[in-house]
């Protein structure tokens, strides 16, 4: 069996987190940024000036994601951390009528992105990395974690890069439950941490 390991995504792990991030996708491009800047500053931004972003951003204090080890090589990424640093998430308008907490609430978190290499895929690694979100979000005084899944069952075909956002499936098993369905193919999931 394979040694997993999920870890913060602190200043000393950046290295890390671009293997984690070059695995397929868009992630090596996006730099996980998708959530965190408008959508003018990211068309307008180079990959560069996004992996200087993220630099920045794990030089910050709080940890804006953790990074899966698999037999010490990091494998994946989940972006976790207060909804008010995920600036794009209260300019998404399928998300702002359908969620039911308060924009400028900090105790609600948000689980946003994930990234698998395609090595690892199908390991049931996101799952994991989920669960380390959820650990991670109550350790650090969240009282509630939304996702912004695609539900691949239902709709048009996806794309391969479309469930960055996590399935609802993966939400399921780990005790979200549906709050809206802003589109047939997209959901908006909380999980309750004050209980």
């Amino acid at each position: 069996m394979p040694q997993v390991e999920i870890r913060p995504a602190t200043p000393d792990r950046f290295d890390d987190a671009q293997r984690a991030l070059g695995g397929g996708g868009d992630g090596r491009s996006c730099q996980c940024q998708w959530w965190t800047i408008t959508n003018a500053d990211f068309q307008r931004s180079s990959t560069e000036e996004r992996h200087e972003l993220l630099r920045a951003e794990l030089q910050d204090g709080l940890p804006p994601a953790l990074i899966a080890y698999v037999d010490g090589e990091a494998a994946g990424w989940v972006r976790v951390g207060p909804r008010t640093r995920q600036v794009r998430l209260q300019r998404t308008k399928q998300l702002v009528s359908a969620t039911q907490e308060p924009w400028d609430d900090e105790s609600v978190w948000a689980v946003s992105c994930f990234v698998v290499r395609r090595e690892h895929r199908g390991s049931g690694l996101t799952d994991r990395l989920l669960r380390a979100a959820i650990d991670f979000a109550r350790s650090r005084g969240a009282r509630l974690v939304e996702g912004y899944p695609v539900d691949p069952a239902t709709g048009r075909r996806k794309a391969a890069n479309e469930p960055y956002r996590g399935v609802v499936s993966t939400f399921e098993r780990a005790g979200f439950r549906e709050v809206a369905r802003p589109t047939p193919d997209r959901a908006v999931v909380a999980l309750e941490l004050s209980a």
